[in-house]
């Protein structure tokens, strides 16, 4: 296979799963908005079902449903009709996932769930299947062929099953009128979590505070900025900001001056420093650096001097 037929069949691919993807727009409809309102109103959890590829895009749409506010499990539906499906409790609704609706384990767990008196809701790609006829809400999402040069493997259809997934999970996002400060709830690890609950207070407590009076000699102020580290040190009098030095500061006073040991900080220091809210999130101190070309941010503790955050606090906790 030559690379023209590669990129080709890449495209011709893409090009199917686009055009499925755009076929399930008449299936936004009715019944779709009445399985999303039930689910929302639902007292119990979402349960959902499938085999084979299927029962790979439950997994995912269940993770999306955990992460945005919708308790929801997945249940296997061949271990579902060997004693897993004790899972299933008086409350929860049940999703079957499946492209024909038609398999032998489909056929013996949808009796199942009637019996138990769950809700039962087919995401299905065949409207007249066993599945679909059996359920309390039918969302269709049928496509006209599979990705698949054989129209055999399930790869349209999967793809379509999961953006219906995703259309589900983001409609009931907004009825609950999900947050980002929910979400981080849910999400209190890796560099996504620290990005919706790092604060820039949390990254200014993991150094000393640079601060220099503005009567200190510059010796003074190049000693105090070596020892701490973050490339500038504050400026104070009386126990208030009125500036800051940066390395850039110490650069353009050594350029401009061939006589610099009789100034002092004052004569030097910016009196507008950038500076940010230790309880503001950290990725808008990332936000503010880039703003201003700056490197450092003065941390207040509302006008209190709380310490300095640096770009390289970001990069080191993944929030770049």
């Amino acid at each position: 296979m030559d690379q023209a037929l590669i990129r080709q069949t890449a495209l011709d691919t893409l090009n199917i799963e686009i055009q499925s993807i755009e076929g399930l727009r008449p299936f936004i409809n009715d019944a779709f908005t009445a399985a999303v309102e039930a689910i929302h109103a639902g007292k119990g959890r979402l349960v959902i079902s499938g085999i084979g590829k299927s029962a790979i895009i439950a997994q995912k749409i269940v993770a999306t449903l955990n992460s945005t506010g919708t308790p929801s499990l997945f249940l296997h539906a061949a271990d579902a009709i060997h004693g897993d499906l004790g899972m299933l409790q008086e409350g929860d609704i049940a999703m079957v996932i499946s492209k024909s609706g038609e398999s032998e384990e489909i056929k013996v767990l949808v009796p199942l769930i009637r019996n138990f008196g769950n809700t039962l809701i087919a995401l299905c790609g065949k409207a007249d299947s066993f599945l679909a006829t059996h359920s309390d809400y039918f969302i269709n999402c049928t496509v006209a062929a599979e990705a698949c040069p054989n129209n055999l493997a399930p790869t349209s259809s999967t793809t379509a099953q999961l953006v219906m997934g995703d259309a589900l999970a983001v409609c009931l996002l907004k009825l609950k009128g999900f947050k980002p400060e929910d979400f981080a709830r849910y999400h209190p690890g890796g560099a996504l979590g620290k990005r919706l609950y790092l604060k820039a207070g949390d990254l200014s407590r993991q150094h000393e505070k640079p601060e220099v009076g503005k009567d200190m000699s510059m010796e003074s102020v190049i000693i105090e900025m070596t020892a701490k580290r973050l490339g500038a040190t504050a400026v104070m009098q009386d126990q208030k900001l009125i500036g800051v030095i940066t390395d850039g500061d110490i650069r353009r006073m050594i350029a401009q001056h061939t006589q610099w040991n009789g100034l002092l900080a004052a004569d030097i220091m910016n009196t507008h420093p950038k500076t940010i809210q230790a309880d503001d999130l950290a990725v808008n101190a990332l936000e503010k650096m880039r703003s201003n070309n700056v490197s450092q941010l003065i941390v207040l503790d509302g006008e209190s001097y709380a310490g300095m955050v640096h770009i390289h606090d970001l990069l080191r906790e993944g929030i770049i």
